[in-house]
């Protein structure tokens, strides 16, 4: 085992395995080990530069992410340029809180040791086969990662740094038991009460409604009687999963002669190393090897390096391009061949070429019908794109029908009934199409069909040319048409402030004493009385939490309305004591304890950014 990272990080075998990325680090940027070496900057946070090309692949892998679990919805936010923008904006200020928080921990002196690096190494579920490290799973995700080991343990290194630093702060926000059970008393507490209801509607059918009353409720409301802007339009719809495309025996021969390397397993080897710290060490144990010891066995006893000792030395099935350079520049050529005692930063190898597996060049037979369907699909994507030129050409030359466009197309246009921006077909529900119909280009004078539109593309290899057959500006429905709603709604008002004033006075009456006799004189009467927790949402629930706790036998009154818009009056009888399971009285400290500890986060976070020296780049900032 390695005694430092230094050198643990150029430790032949670490290089294999270390070289692994945990995306999530990776995707969201962590920290200034990620930053190029390039001038560009998207940020600069007290000096220390948040790259840019660290920037745009935050970008991508959120958009790829947005894009993996919203489907085909994706596209309509990804062509809304206002939403992208704001999206920039979030990922360059999480960069940004990142960078600040790592300065801080630096600050505070916060650190993780060696040990704790390689502990969380061997402990990583991803890097395990059937629960225990596995030095082959290393190899293969790090022949796919291509990242170095140092970066990899720098980014962890600050990864757990930071977390340290989080932790510390999450671990601010607790809750003294004392705290802990009255607020569980008082979330878990339970109100009895018992309500009388005026029927509004009742009400509404006893009011008049004067047509002065009705063209004034009409006029002040007009905008409930709108209808929208409406169009009807003819399309054509271009999509590449129609394009048929025939293949032929000489144009998969073709595409396997100028891709040979595609079809090729690279030359692989096996090698297997033993490391010690002196190069008399090494010295004895190439004396050994040269006398017929067992690799294997000298291996698991003197190498210093625990992983590779592990297996007798064996690091497994190496390609060039995953070979560290100390095995590179052995000059190991034939199986079973030793090298001399290697010098290294971390101390001294021996190592063996195992065995050796050529490049192989699979044959066409066994890739021909991939090869069919690659030439197929970009043949077809090839007329795809020239049909889609052609048709634009056409729609354009053309401009006052479409006809031109379908002939060329080969298809004839669809045209939709009346719709709004509320209610736009399926088919065409795509961002860029909608903006094109509804932005007002395709109109031509007082609302008459304009123009054809050009090719709009959409996510999906679709394509649309649009243009707008008819045509209706938004307009107020006539009052005679909305008459009966009008007078219902003049009607429903004046009932619904006869049930408020009603309520009010017997609220006083109640609250007086004198309760009885007025509602009987109201015709209401109490229901049954119910048990309401603070669980429930409705209107009911939140009024009667609001009133103050009764004194015995002497109830509390209020109002509320219900979800049909009666009112209601209230009588709070008695507040009971709630029973909490102490699993969930504990999961709602933790809970409190754990927004506590968001805002102390976000405070130190705010203080930090007001301290802070941080310059966005121009050409950043004129994306955002």
């Amino acid at each position: 085992m390695m005694d430092t990272l230094r050198a643990a990080s150029s430790n032949v075998v670490l290089k294999i395995i270390l070289g692994i990325i945990i995306l999530s680090f990776i995707l969201t940027g962590v920290s200034s080990y990620l930053i190029g070496g390039s001038n560009d900057f998207a940020a600069k946070v007290n000096g220390q530069k948040i790259d840019r090309a660290q920037f745009e692949n935050a970008v991508t892998a959120e958009r790829s992410s947005m894009q993996q679990k919203l489907g085909d919805q994706y596209s309509v936010l990804a062509s809304n340029a206002g939403y992208m923008q704001e999206m920039r904006q979030q990922i360059l200020q999480r960069l940004i809180d990142e960078a600040l928080i790592d300065q801080y921990a630096k600050h505070l002196g916060l650190s993780i040791s060696d040990d704790q690096i390689k502990q969380n190494i061997f402990n990583t579920q991803a890097f395990q086969n059937n629960g225990k490290f596995d030095n082959n799973r290393f190899n293969t995700v790090l022949a796919n990662a291509r990242y170095t080991p140092e970066r990899y343990a720098e980014i962890l290194r600050h990864q757990l740094t930071t977390q340290q630093l989080i932790d510390a702060v999450e671990g601010t926000g607790f809750i003294l038991p004392g705290e802990e059970n009255r607020l569980a008393a008082l979330v878990s507490q339970k109100r009895v009460v018992r309500e009388a209801t005026i029927d509004v509607k009742a009400l509404a059918e006893k009011q008049t409604a004067p047509e002065d009353a009705v063209k004034a409720y009409y006029d002040q409301h007009q905008s409930l009687y709108l209808v929208p802007e409406q169009f009807r339009v003819s399309y054509i719809k271009l999509d590449a999963a129609d394009m048929k495309a025939n293949v032929t025996d000489a144009d998969i021969q073709a595409y396997y002669d100028e891709h040979r390397a595609e079809f090729t397993q690279p030359q692989r080897d096996r090698y297997s190393v033993i490391q010690t710290k002196t190069e008399k060490d090494a010295q004895d144990v190439l004396d050994a090897l040269k006398k017929g010891a067992d690799f294997a066995a000298l291996a698991k006893e003197k190498s210093t390096d625990i992983i590779s000792a592990r297996k007798g030395g064996d690091m497994g099935w190496l390609e060039l391009s995953t070979t560290p350079d100390e095995l590179k520049n052995a000059g190991l050529t034939e199986k079973g061949q030793l090298s001399g005692v290697i010098k290294s930063s971390v101390g001294f190898l021996v190592v063996r070429l195992d065995d050796i597996q050529p490049a192989v060049l699979k044959p066409l037979a066994d890739v021909r019908d991939s090869i069919a369907e690659k030439v197929k699909g970009e043949k077809a994507l090839d007329a795809y794109y020239a049909l889609q030129q052609k048709v634009s050409d056409a729609a354009s030359n053309d401009n006052q029908s479409l006809e031109a466009a379908e002939q060329v197309a080969g298809v004839k246009a669809v045209e939709t009934g009346w719709f709004s921006q509320d209610s736009v077909p399926a088919e065409l529900n795509f961002k860029p199409v909608t903006d094109a119909i509804f932005n007002g280009g395709l109109l031509g004078q007082d609302g008459a069909p304009g123009s054809n539109s050009d090719i709009i593309t959409v996510d999906g290899d679709r394509a649309f040319v649009v243009r707008i057959a008819e045509h209706k500006a938004e307009s107020t429905k006539p009052l005679s048409e909305v008459h009966d709603q009008v007078v219902a709604a003049v009607k429903m008002q004046k009932a619904s402030e006869q049930a408020r004033i009603q309520a009010s006075k017997l609220l006083t009456e109640l609250k007086a004493g004198k309760g009885d006799d007025a509602m009987k004189a109201a015709g209401l009467t109490f229901g049954e009385k119910q048990t309401l927790t603070r669980s429930g949402q409705d209107p009911v629930t939140r009024a009667a939490f609001e009133l103050p706790l009764p004194a015995k036998d002497q109830p509390v009154y209020g109002t509320s309305n219900d979800l049909q818009g009666n009112v209601l009056i209230i009588a709070l009888d008695s507040v009971e004591a709630g029973d909490m399971p102490e699993a969930q009285k504990s999961a709602m400290a933790s809970q409190v304890a754990n927004n506590n500890a968001q805002i102390a986060l976000e405070s130190l976070l705010n203080t930090l950014r007001k301290e802070a020296k941080i310059k966005v780049s121009d050409i950043v900032q004129q994306q955002q």
